[in-house]
């Protein structure tokens, strides 16, 4: 058996937008049904979702027959976490709440196998299909991509000396939490907000890392992606399902 390509790693690298949706239903099923809809990557949250280590196994394993690459997001930047989700197989993780140098070098370690990191060693995890990939040991780091997300002005401030930790693949901006932050909460729309935003942009390319972004707005969105977001998350399955719901509700309502 081959190690799985990460594709979503090589378009990064490569400068290549990547459009991602962001799953919190917390459905292997919902996960299956977007895996094959056309977008990039699909973000399998923990951090604000209902979503515990099996039902993101089943998760990854919906995911495997489409062609968007699944990222998973711990609840927390933490070594046994990070451990599981890699054993199960994800390939790209995004790590939240990253504020300094010291905590990117942590997510780093998590996820490197000693001498190298903290990462503890299993034989027969599915990461290695079971222990058929015989090489895993040695070159999995070829296909791990590993996020991390800033989302305060603190966070910002460091953004060259997180970037500059080896290891780091991509830095994601968390626009909701940076607008809570800066005393705008609800508001990631305010024009404060969004300087703050464009302003990290500019530095992560300056450092010559990736940058990536949430927004569920279609027209901040696609500013963000000529801005210079490399990969950009435009929405949510529950939006998705919560919006068209209750247009497709009112519509056939306003007719009765």
């Amino acid at each position: 058996m081959n190690l799985p390509v990460n594709t979503f790693k090589r378009a990064i690298q490569a400068g290549q937008q990547q459009i991602g949706l962001w799953c919190s239903l917390s459905s292997h099923v919902s996960v299956e049904v977007l895996a094959n809809t056309g977008f990039d990557w699909l973000l399998i949250d923990t951090e604000h979702s209902p979503n515990e280590l099996p039902m993101v196994h089943s998760q990854l394993q919906a995911a495997a027959s489409g062609t968007a690459h699944p990222i998973v997001r711990p609840p927390w930047n933490d070594m046994v976490t990070i451990k599981r989700y890699l054993d199960i197989g994800a390939q790209t993780l995004l790590i939240p709440f990253i504020q300094t140098e010291e905590e990117a070098r942590n997510a780093v370690s998590y996820t490197r196998y000693p001498p190298k990191g903290v990462r503890g060693y299993a034989s027969t995890a599915r990461a290695s299909d079971y222990g058929r990939i015989k090489d895993y040991p040695s070159r999995y780091e070829e296909e791990l991509c590993v996020l991390v997300q800033v989302e305060t002005p603190s966070a910002i401030e460091n953004i060259e000396r997180i970037a500059a930790v080896d290891g780091i693949d991509g830095i994601f901006i968390g626009p909701g939490d940076l607008a809570a932050s800066m005393g705008h909460i609800g508001n990631y729309k305010h024009p404060d907000v969004q300087a703050a935003v464009e302003s990290a942009i500019d530095r992560i390319k300056a450092c010559g890392k990736p940058a990536g972004i949430l927004v569920g707005d279609e027209a901040l969105a696609h500013h963000y992606a000529r801005y210079g977001c490399t990969f950009t998350a435009v929405g949510s399955d529950v939006g998705l399902l919560a919006r068209t719901a209750e247009s497709l509700a009112a519509r056939f309502k306003a007719s009765a």
